[in-house]
């Protein structure tokens, strides 16, 4: 009885000892090769939007339109408000004297056009030439055949005849060469004399909004003084600061949203383009200033109204 109780708890004991196969050793999983490739590449981050909470639209052009000439304004074509074109006529200064000395100096460049085509002199010259040694040829055979028959004084005169018309064809050739140039010097003066009749007409530089009219007609105004104002509203930008920690890429490359209250029309959005980034950086906090150019054919915007810019900025390397 004894003994088979020794066998009971041995048997329990070997049965305790024994692993279970639940437990039994297990191969080591090998890493999955798409896995660990895919672990060296770090996820594409999407690019980064920042905002700049106040910008202010600005101008990109604007010019104050100057007087050329000076004299009395014969007419002013425009008015405030008015949208023009570049190159269109503004106003106009009395311009009756240069038009007449533009006349002169169209009739003066006819005559040296004419003198510089006319080398009636060159051929006459060499003509005469041809003449003049026919003539002396003559003499002398005339004194081969019959000796002392023409004299020596004769035969001189006849020489000095060949020797000046030679002269006279170089002399009618540098004149011919020196006409060629006075007609270009009259062609500079004709130039010269319309440029003067266009410069008494006062011309948009730039297209876009006449804003201001300082001279009227029948007032006399001087070279260099502003008569009219004119704003390009077409094309408009908003200046602001932005962090210099998102400078991660080319400028040109960024896109930009403008948001901003428009009449009838609150919370605006705008397609823009960072058209500048400036390199210098603001040493107290850190900011760097930024412009974003805009379409305003509308003219839904006006310059001087505030508006917030969110900017996609790409992550390094793209």
């Amino acid at each position: 009885m004894a003994r088979s109780a020794a066998l009971v708890l041995l048997s329990i004991a070997l049965a305790g000892a024994a692993p279970s196969p639940s437990h039994a050793a297990q191969p080591a999983a090998q890493p999955d090769a798409s896995v660990k490739q895919a672990s060296k590449q770090p996820p594409e981050r999407a690019p980064t939007e920042v905002e700049i909470p106040s910008a202010l639209v600005k101008l990109i052009e604007q010019a104050d339109v100057p007087a050329r000439e000076a004299g009395v304004l014969a007419a002013v074509d425009v008015r405030e408000g008015q949208m023009v074109e570049e190159g269109e006529v503004l106003a106009q200064i009395v311009d009756t004297e240069a038009r007449i000395a533009a006349d002169r100096a169209g009739i003066e460049l006819d005559i040296a056009t004419k003198n510089a085509e006319n080398d009636v002199n060159t051929r006459f010259a060499a003509k005469s030439v041809e003449v003049a040694r026919a003539e002396l040829r003559r003499s002398e055979e005339s004194i081969r055949k019959y000796p002392k028959s023409i004299s020596e004084s004769e035969m001189d005169r006849l020489r000095l005849v060949v020797q000046r018309a030679e002269l006279e064809v170089e002399q009618a050739r540098h004149e011919f060469e020196i006409a060629g140039f006075t007609r270009k010097i009259k062609e500079n003066e004709c130039r010269s004399a319309r440029e003067k009749v266009e410069r008494h007409r006062i011309t948009a530089p730039i297209g876009g909004m006449v804003v201001q009219v300082n001279r009227r007609r029948g007032e006399w105004v001087e070279p260099g003084e502003h008569v009219l104002r004119i704003l390009r509203l077409d094309r408009l930008r908003a200046e602001g600061f932005l962090d210099a920690r998102y400078l991660a890429g080319d400028a040109d490359d960024w896109q930009a949203t403008l948001t901003l209250d428009l009449p009838g029309d609150p919370g605006a959005k705008l397609p823009g383009k960072v058209v500048f980034v400036s390199p210098e950086i603001d040493p107290v906090n850190s900011q760097v200033n930024v412009w974003v150019e805009i379409d305003n054919a509308a003219l839904r915007v006006r310059p001087g109204m505030r508006a917030k810019v969110t900017i996609r900025v790409p992550p390094p390397g793209r």
